[in-house]
């Protein structure tokens, strides 16, 4: 039996993904058990990249934002991509997704440009991480407390710089949300 079986995580992307960061810690997550489902503000499919210049794939779309509720998962998980991070931090529904993962201390992996949906949600004041280190300004000016390592855990969260990181970070975030769901109440 995987660690995380049945565990229910929503990827939130959309058009501009940085391909990796969505499909590794999707195949990590699979791999593990874990029911994974890729959340847009839109049906169809969503347009992967590399380095914001290169198409890749396309990924289907599971559900769209204005049809979830936070209360049908278990943990969340941002990938980045500069194009993705910026358009989704400006989606309503995804900052309110984001409070209410974080008001349910459900567990929150993000990586590379994705914390600047964490800094729209108004989440980051006080809590320590990283990010691609362009938005670092953001991630302080919002309050957080910005570190340059390939991984950081704060709590519920986990966060990472930039592809090379993947490895580590999908390590951690596996470890995080088996945590939570070895926490969970029963």
């Amino acid at each position: 039996m995987s660690k995380l079986t049945g565990f229910r995580v929503a990827v939130l992307a959309n058009t501009g993904f940085e391909e990796p960061e969505l499909t590794q810690p999707v195949e990590a997550l699979t791999e593990a058990g874990a029911i994974v489902t890729i959340v847009s503000p839109d049906h169809g499919e969503i347009q992967g990249v590399r380095h914001d210049l290169n198409k890749t794939l396309k990924i289907k779309v599971d559900r769209v934002l204005r049809e979830i509720e936070a209360s049908e998962f278990d943990a969340v998980l941002l990938p980045g991509g500069t194009v993705n991070a910026d358009s989704m931090r400006m989606v309503s529904e995804v900052q309110s997704f984001l409070n209410e993962i974080q008001e349910a201390g459900k567990p929150i992996a993000a990586i590379c440009h994705a914390p600047w949906e964490l800094v729209s949600a108004g989440l980051v004041r006080g809590r320590t991480l990283t990010s691609y280190h362009t938005i670092q300004d953001d991630i302080r000016n919002a309050g957080g407390n910005w570190v340059d390592r390939e991984v950081v855990e704060d709590g519920n969260w986990v966060t990472s710089r930039q592809p090379q990181d993947l490895p580590a970070f999908n390590r951690a975030m596996l470890d995080l949300f088996s945590r939570s769901l070895v926490a969970a109440p029963k």
